[in-house]
């Protein structure tokens, strides 16, 4: 079985920055588990002291519109633990301010069926 749950925010620079510090320190702090906040949930993750890592970055140029530029940070590794747990009422909700698109959903996918 396969567990995703994702998130769609726009954040000022300053809003992503703190968002990647919180996820930096939790995973630097060396305690076993690992708090993610994704929307309105908190993702508990247990990564092993070895996580492989892939970014990508993708710039567009177009003729019509405005240049798009895209940036994705990719992390995977084995959990220490056999499961992963999510909580999500400890998590406080953040209410879209005007102008921000915010929309969260999480997807059970059953593989081997």
């Amino acid at each position: 079985m396969a567990e995703t749950t994702t998130h769609s925010t726009e954040m000022t620079r300053e809003e992503m920055a703190d968002y990647l510090r919180s996820i930096a320190d939790e995973l630097g702090s060396g305690s076993g588990s690992v708090r993610v906040p994704v929307g309105n949930k908190a993702v508990h993750l247990s990564p092993s002291d070895s996580i492989e890592s892939e970014a990508t970055v993708t710039e567009r140029s177009r003729r019509l519109r405005k240049d798009t530029e895209e940036m994705v940070l990719k992390f995977k590794w084995n959990p220490v633990e056999d499961t992963a747990e999510s909580d999500t009422g400890s998590a406080p909700a953040r209410d879209a301010e005007p102008g921000r698109d915010s929309t969260s959903r999480s997807e059970t996918d059953d593989v081997g069926r």
